[in-house]
């Protein structure tokens, strides 16, 4: 191996196992959490495009986590960013952590996987660019990556809480 080669895998090393840090310490804060609101869930860790994702479960079914994600994942985007800022706190450096409860978030991928692929081929075949609904950062990530899979383009525009994903035609 070459020098730069060794240096870079160690680059490697070392973001990854800061990101086990990050979920490391964001169970711990979770465990705590749901100690307190009396909750029965179960941590998942791992690392995932370059980010910490943490999942809580439930064996118990999914009923007393939806408490966490709330109306439209709103308790899920507050818990993740509280989430963020522990670790925050205990690492000094800005958190990109994920966080998924009672696998909201892994579903609401797929149906919005499934609204970009369905926008691009109305843009494909009208021509014209497709407008969607307002959506949290994490859906208009999802949306822009189906629009580039399926091989166009898209922006955001407005702004929050009203920002919304413009598919553009070929």
């Amino acid at each position: 191996m070459t020098e730069g080669t060794t240096s870079a895998a160690a680059e490697g090393a070392d973001a990854l196992t800061r990101l086990e840090q990050e979920g490391e310490i964001a169970a711990d804060y979770l465990e705590g959490l749901l100690d307190i609101a009396d909750l029965d869930g179960d941590i998942d860790m791992d690392v995932e495009a370059d980010r910490a994702s943490v999942s809580i479960i439930s064996d118990a079914g999914t009923r007393d986590l939806q408490k966490l994600v709330g109306r439209d994942g709103e308790v899920l985007e507050a818990l993740q960013e509280l989430t963020r800022l522990a670790v925050h706190r205990e690492t000094g450096d800005r958190s990109r952590l994920m966080l998924d409860v009672a696998g909201y978030r892994a579903q609401k991928r797929t149906e919005l996987s499934e609204l970009g692929a369905k926008a691009a081929a109305e843009a494909r075949s009208t021509g014209e660019p497709v407008k969607l609904k307002p959506m949290s950062p994490f859906e208009r990530k999802v949306v822009h990556d189906a629009v580039k899979a399926a091989g166009l383009s898209s922006e955001s525009e407005g702004e929050e809480p009203q920002r919304f994903v413009v598919v553009l035609p070929a």
